[in-house]
Order: C-alpha cells, then sequence, then structure tokens
C-alpha cells in the first residue's frame, strides 16, 4: 500500500518572542497563510482541478511555553501563570478575532515567568470547513468533484473536540505538553461556527456582558434601549440578526439572513467591546447549556440570566425579584460535564451588583428593597409541565432545598459559567405563583410585562455597566479555579 501524499505549505520553523504584539503577529501570519492554502486548493477543485491520490494537508499554528520554577509568582489573578514547572502548549484559531485576548495572556505569562513565548506549527490538522471562518456559506457544485471531499480534506475531528480540559478530565500522554488554554483550536471553531448558525451574527460582534433572556419582551426592549443609547453616543453600533447594522443617525442595512436564526443575538457595541451582547434563549435547559457551550469561547467577562420565574413563596407578589444565590439542578444536561454535588458558588462582585442596580432602578433600599427583591434558591427543572404531576413529592424537594423560585435555565447557565470560568448571575422576575393559585391571564400578562419588562431590562444594563467598570482580573474569580488550571483565562 502507498503511503498517501500530501500537499502542504512549506514547514515554518519555531520561532521565539519576549514582546507579546510580535507573538500574535506571527500568529496572525502563519494562520492566514495555512488557511489561505486550503481555500486555494478547494477553489482550484471546484474549478476542475483533480488531486488524483494526493491529500492536502495545513496545519493550526501553536503557541508554547517552558517555565522551570516553583519560584511564587503573583497569583491575585486567577489566570498568567503556569501551575508548576513544564512544558504547556495549545492550538491557536482566528487569532486576528482574538488579538486583544492572546496579547494580556502572552503578556501575563511573560511578566510572571520571564520566559520566551514559542510559535510554530502544531500536528494538528485545520478542517477545511473551518479554513474559510466567517465566509463559511460556499457555493460550489460538489457533485461535479469526483472524489468525496473527505479524501482529499481534513473535516471535523469530534472524537478529538472535547471538553475534557475544562471538565478537569484531561490526561495528558507522556511526552505531551500540558494544556495552556482551556479550549483548542478546533474546539472554538466549532463552537464559533454554531454561533453564527444559532445566532445569526458574526463572532466579532460578540461582547464582553452576554444577558440571556427566555421572552421576545426583552428583545423587544432591548432594541429600543439600544436606540436611544446610540443616539446618546454611548456606543458605536447594534447589530442585529443578519449582521444588520444599527447606527445613529443611519437607516438600518437590509438583512443578509435567509432564515430567522434560533436563538436570536443583538450587540450594542463599544470599540473596546465592553458592550453588552443579548441573546433570546428561548425555554429549557437544552438551549440554555448549548448557547453557553459556544459563548464561552469568546472568554466574556461576565454574563447574566435575566427572565421569568414562579414564585414559590406566598409572601411573594408577582412582578417581584429573585436574586439567585444558589441553585438547585434538576435540568440534567449537565449531569456528565458537571457532577450535581459540585456547589456552584455565589460571586460577591456579580452579586453586589445586582443588588445595587435593582436599589438604584427602583429607588428603594434596605427594608423597602426587600419588599420586592428576594435573596435565595432558584430550582431549575427540565420537565414545564410539572405542575399535572403528582405535586407532593416536587413540592417537598422544594420545600426541602429551600427554594424561592422556580425556572428552566437559570441554573443551567450558572453551572456552565461555573464550569467555563465565567462570572455568573441570575435575577429572575416572578411572573406567576402556581402553588398558590396565581397564574397569569393574557390581559394580566400584557399589563405586567408593560410594567416590568422594560424595568428589569434597565437593571441588568446598569449591572453590566457596574461590571465593566470594574478591572477583569478582579471579575474574574479565584473561586473558579481548579487545583491544576490552564494559564489563560
Amino acid at each position: 500500500m502507498t503511503e498517501t501524499e500530501f500537499l502542504s505549505p512549506p514547514p515554518q520553523a519555531a520561532q521565539a518572542f519576549e514582546n507579546a504584539a510580535d507573538a500574535i503577529d506571527c500568529l496572525e501570519a502563519l494562520y492566514a497563510r495555512n488557511t489561505a492554502f486550503l481555500c486555494d486548493a478547494f477553489s482550484e477543485l471546484v474549478a476542475g482541478r483533480t488531486y488524483s491520490d494526493k491529500r492536502v494537508r495545513a496545519f493550526y499554528p501553536q503557541v508554547s511555553i517552558t517555565t522551570h520554577s516553583y519560584a511564587p509568582v503573583n497569583t491575585n489573578r486567577s489566570y498568567g501563570y503556569t501551575s508548576g514547572p513544564g512544558s504547556y502548549a495549545t492550538t491557536i484559531t482566528r487569532p486576528a478575532l482574538y488579538r486583544e485576548y492572546l496579547k494580556e495572556q502572552f503578556s501575563q505569562l511573560l511578566r510572571n515567568h520571564g520566559e520566551l513565548i514559542v510559535i510554530s506549527e502544531s500536528k494538528t490538522p485545520i478542517p477545511l470547513h473551518f479554513a474559510f471562518g466567517d465566509l463559511a456559506h460556499v457555493e460550489a457544485n460538489l457533485d461535479a468533484i469526483e472524489r468525496p471531499l473527505r479524501d482529499i480534506f481534513d473535516a471535523p475531528d469530534l472524537a478529538t473536540t472535547d471538553d475534557h480540559i475544562v471538565n478537569g478530565t484531561h490526561e495528558v500522554k507522556p511526552g505531551e505538553a500540558e494544556p495552556l488554554a482551556p479550549f483548542t483550536a478546533q474546539r472554538i471553531d466549532y463552537s464559533l461556527a454554531r454561533l453564527a448558525h444559532y445566532t445569526a451574527t458574526k463572532a466579532e460582534h460578540f461582547q464582553h456582558y452576554v444577558i440571556f433572556t427566555n421572552y421576545q419582551f426583552y428583545v423587544d426592549g432591548f432594541c429600543r434601549y439600544a436606540r436611544e443609547a446610540l443616539e446618546r453616543g454611548e456606543y458605536t453600533e447594534l447589530v442585529e440578526p443578519g449582521n444588520v447594522i444599527v447606527r445613529a443617525g443611519e437607516e438600518p442595512e437590509q438583512s443578509k439572513s435567509k432564515s430567522n436564526p434560533q436563538m436570536s443575538a443583538y450587540h450594542l457595541k463599544r470599540a473596546d467591546k465592553s458592550g453588552v451582547t443579548l441573546i433570546n434563549i428561548g425555554v429549557g435547559p437544552s438551549n440554555a447549556k448549548t448557547i453557553t457551550d459556544h459563548v464561552a469561547v469568546l472568554r466574556p467577562h461576565a454574563w447574566l440570566m435575566l427572565g421569568h420565574c414562579a414564585g414559590l413563596r406566598l409572601s411573594q407578589r408577582l412582578g417581584d425579584y429573585v436574586l439567585a444565590h444558589a441553585y438547585v439542578r434538576e435540568d440534567h444536561v449537565l449531569d456528565a460535564d458537571l457532577p450535581v454535588w459540585v456547589p456552584i458558588p455565589a460571586l460577591a462582585e456579580v452579586q453586589v451588583a445586582l443588588q445595587q442596580s435593582v436599589a438604584e432602578i427602583t429607588g428603594r433600599s434596605d427594608s423597602e428593597l426587600k419588599q420586592i427583591m428576594r435573596t435565595g434558591t432558584v430550582a431549575t427543572i427540565d420537565d414545564r409541565n410539572w405542575e399535572l404531576r403528582d405535586q407532593r413529592e416536587p413540592v417537598r424537594r422544594l420545600s426541602q432545598s429551600r427554594a424561592i423560585a422556580l425556572d428552566m435555565e437559570s441554573a443551567t447557565i450558572a453551572a456552565n459559567g461555573f464550569r467555563f470560568r465565567v462570572p455568573y448571575g441570575t435575577l429572575l422576575c416572578v411572573s406567576d405563583k402556581p402553588l398558590h393559585g396565581e397564574l397569569k391571564l393574557p390581559g394580566m400578562a400584557t399589563a405586567f410585562y408593560k410594567e416590568q419588562v422594560d424595568q428589569h431590562l434597565r437593571i441588568g444594563l446598569l449591572t453590566m455597566e457596574k461590571l465593566a467598570q470594574m478591572p477583569h482580573e478582579r471579575l474574574h474569580s479565584r473561586k473558579l479555579r481548579s487545583f491544576s488550571e490552564t494559564a489563560f483565562q
């Protein structure tokens, strides 16, 4: 059997850098060269070139560092240093998209360890599907190609695209470097493609502060607020599904989207990405896990859940707020990744910002604030019609857990924030009280949403402003670090 012949760009020798910007320039050049090689080969194939028994392959760039000492480093941050002497490496994709992120990670490593950053080619092939980046929609007559694409180009390998690193289950093979980052290049590319599919917006538009909601009313309120904020000059632009760009004083562009996205995203942008992204995730823990699995690769500084819940206490009223400080996890979608016995701690910085924002927006404080907001445990379940079952058993569990509210998304979003080391928080609004016979009728619901949604949304936006003003190295809590953590945040 003859050995397969590979057509690849000329090998590039490893280069060492003591400057973060120079290292990123090298990454960008190497990534651009190798992806262009794949895209050009595909164009030639479509144009009629035959590769007979040849395969086309190019590799992801790799960044690595070797540390030699146990000498103490600055551990006030939750990232920027290795867990001990040794060799560490990760594959890199889309370096231009991640430039500021990489610059900070590299700078911290250089400052803390004084070792050189090494840029080289990895042994991980770039799948053709990911080489196109945001231009992944390719018009071509594949029927005219004689050989299957997988016989010529590498395809995504789901066998190696996993979350073992962030889950703490990654096992380093003999002679292999320790992971330097929480996600590999192929895992990131997979999520970037999924984000574009689910939200109908490009990854470059996502901001560092993300709000998840489960009602269209919040989207409508966000768009109204965004247009007013643009006129005040507080943000640069709003990007809607289909990558529609809205700027102050201009007519919005025409949507390029051919269908309605499953989870629409809206991005109120600033040049430094300190703006806010809002995503309507719909109902249920499956959607909540799906979208946070993918948003996590963008390494946001914080995400919040703003939505509606069932109030479980007689003292609560429709429209009251619930600030979650603990969670009962009966969503089941994360059981294989994060066991239910793992506690999900409240993060002080997020909790304080949320409580302060409720006080400022409502004009209440101290005992008056307690009349409209309660702090406690939120239970998240995966059965929307739990009320139709024999209620004795679930109600007993809810009572024993001291839960004050019930929904289908919050614990999932908080637990995935914990798993992915993304600061998280939850502020819900009581929209019904099924245990006490208070259900919304259509007229009641309309009035409730009109009065409460805008206020709730403004609280969430003010919270994000407060978090954005905080040094993000303080926001990325050390509570989220495991025993042996990657150096990259």
